[in-house]
């Protein structure tokens, strides 16, 4: 009976690829993101599945245990069908609302591991694309759920609260653990790819301060109103276009900068990598994750506001502080654990990365799907909250100029985020906030043509 090692490279060879070439694509495509979460998954024995003699039936077996049990955040798998149970039989809302953030975080996971899969086949160039768009469809989809129910508010909190979350609590956890684990020794990062980062994130809070510098602008709010919004949709089209020629700068011209370089430890566990399941099973999986995130986001929309008011805890305070942090889990552990590792590189990577991608392509993507939708969401997320963010990006910029580390930079960005999070804690009422702030110049704008 053929072994389990034998069983997966028969699988790689019936698909047309060689061990060989799988090898080139791993070293070729070893992002700071793809090898974070890397780090949380699990070797999956197939030697009882080896046993089957239905070809059929041991493929699906091989599949299930890859993609279900071959992850450390399996065993919150089991909380997606209780939050459907929950739904469906009129449970309380906040526990739907709890249950549903805790079955998003492995499928998260899985779609990086996934993406990952389909990029063997694909190539290094299409992979890095795919986990381009797909590194964050969590926010996404959440975004396009509150924008379908009108929730302008949740959506401006759940991707500011990612953009903070990854700037002060992954990175200042990394820098933090890391010092402490490496105390004895100087932590040094490539200074150029964060650089790149910082830039771009300074160019999404310009086009944030100014539409919120239009309403101070003037005396009168109503004649502000609507070229804050036609500057946030054009301002969004420059953002993606920025964002396109980031990923033009990562993927062809300047590769070598955002690649994870090999090191002596763990170059030979890297390159015996090989792809587990097929091209169409990857896809497939790819697709089934993506409807159960979509069921599990239109959960988390519709019962955040009850989950607000039977915990005692302001809706910006859920989308900001506790959404990114449950939904991101996985990427957020994996990052804090090369930083143990001395691989800050790899840690900057991810939080960076991610920081970037949800600041010049999800956000204005989620005002052109508004605008597509006859919603008026524009990119004034308030002085608060743009302040914050402001803080956030200034901090992160002025920690990582000098390409060295120690436990002190990230003990500081941590007392940051908590400083923030206590602000948004004591905040009430925030929805109610907004849509005031909202209607006000719509009808100042009536009051003077009447006039």
């Amino acid at each position: 009976m053929a072994s389990a090692q034998s069983y997966n490279e028969a699988r790689l060879l019936e698909s047309g690829h060689r061990k060989e070439s799988c090898k080139e694509i791993m070293r070729q495509g070893r992002s700071a993101r793809k090898m974070s979460s890397t780090s949380l998954r699990k070797k999956s024995d197939l030697k009882i599945v080896s046993k089957v003699r239905c070809a059929l039936l041991r493929n699906l077996l091989a599949n299930l245990q890859e993609v279900i049990l071959g992850t450390k955040l399996s065993i919150l798998f089991p909380a997606i069908p209780l939050a459907i149970v929950a739904d469906c039989y009129g449970f309380s809302r906040p526990w739907v609302f709890a249950l549903s953030l805790l079955g998003l975080t492995p499928l998260a996971e899985r779609v990086s591991f996934l993406t990952e899969q389909v990029a063997y086949y694909t190539g290094p160039t299409v992979g890095g694309l795919l986990n381009a768009t797909c590194g964050n469809v969590t926010e996404l989809v959440i975004a396009i759920f509150a924008l379908s129910d009108n929730k302008i508010a949740v959506v401006k909190y759940s991707l500011l609260g990612s953009i903070l979350s990854n700037l002060l609590l992954v990175l200042g956890t990394s820098l933090f653990c890391g010092g402490i684990a490496n105390i004895g020794q100087e932590q040094k990062y490539d200074r150029r790819q964060a650089d790149v980062n910082s830039l771009m994130l300074l160019l999404a809070l310009l086009c944030h301060l100014l539409p919120m510098l239009f309403r101070y602008s003037s005396a009168s709010a109503a004649l502000t109103a609507d070229p804050s919004l036609q500057f946030s949709r054009a301002g969004s089209i420059v953002m993606l276009i920025a964002y396109f020629a980031y990923l033009v700068f990562q993927l062809w011209t300047h590769r070598q900068l955002f690649e994870a370089q090999d090191d002596d430890d763990d170059s030979d566990s890297v390159s015996e990598e090989t792809a587990v399941i097929g091209f169409w099973s990857g896809f497939a999986w790819l697709v089934g994750m993506t409807v159960f995130i979509a069921v599990l986001s239109e959960y988390v929309v519709a019962t955040i506001e009850d989950a607000s008011d039977s915990w005692g805890l302001s809706v910006s305070f859920l989308s900001i502080i506790l959404l990114p942090i449950v939904g991101n889990a996985a990427e957020h552990a994996g990052a804090i654990i090369f930083a143990f590792k001395n691989k800050l590189d790899i840690s900057l990577g991810v939080a960076l990365g991610s920081a970037t991608q949800i600041g010049l392509f999800v956000v204005p993507l989620c005002v052109i799907i508004s605008w597509i939708m006859g919603l008026k969401m524009d990119l004034n997320f308030n002085l608060l909250e743009t302040g914050s963010l402001a803080l956030a990006i200034i901090a992160t910029a002025f920690t990582l100029q000098d390409g060295t580390s120690h436990y002190m930079k990230g003990f500081v960005l941590l007392l940051l985020y908590i400083v923030i999070g206590a602000c948004f804690f004591v905040q009430t009422s925030p929805l109610n906030q907004v849509h005031i702030t909202n209607m006000v110049p719509q009808s100042a704008t009536d009051a003077v043509f009447r006039a």
